[in-house]
């Protein structure tokens, strides 16, 4: 379970325009990135993307993307796996999940509050 300092650290991470834009393209799977076909089909998942697919999309030197990955991995909202001379990136789903949960508490509550309030105007 994410603590509120781990929810800060991802909202932090996600406040950069171009780290939620780089985070938006990885969960939506909106990089390509050619993988190799000689590798076993079950050892990248079909949403990763890599380093490089990514930095192709921006203005910016690799390292500037690997920096914004950076912030992006340990906020854990993404995971990053090396394999051979790629890193491959893929959304943490569990966190994600975690967030989305979070988020429907709050509108639940919010939505009893109203209606706790409504009811008792009556």
């Amino acid at each position: 379970m994410l603590n509120m300092d781990e929810k800060i650290k991802i909202f932090k991470a996600l406040g950069n325009e171009t780290r939620f834009k780089i985070f938006k393209n990885i969960f939506t799977g909106g990089y390509a990135c050619s993988i190799d076909k000689s590798q076993p089909k079950d050892d990248i998942i079909a949403q990763a993307t890599c380093v490089t697919t990514i930095a192709e999309h921006f203005d910016f030197a690799l390292p500037t993307i690997s920096r914004h990955l950076k912030e992006l991995k340990d906020a854990k909202i993404i995971t990053m796996v090396k394999r051979k001379n790629k890193i491959y990136i893929e959304p943490n789903l569990a966190t994600i999940q975690e967030l989305s949960e979070c988020f429907t508490t709050l509108v639940n509550e919010q939505n009893s509050q109203i209606k706790y309030q409504f009811d008792n105007t009556k």
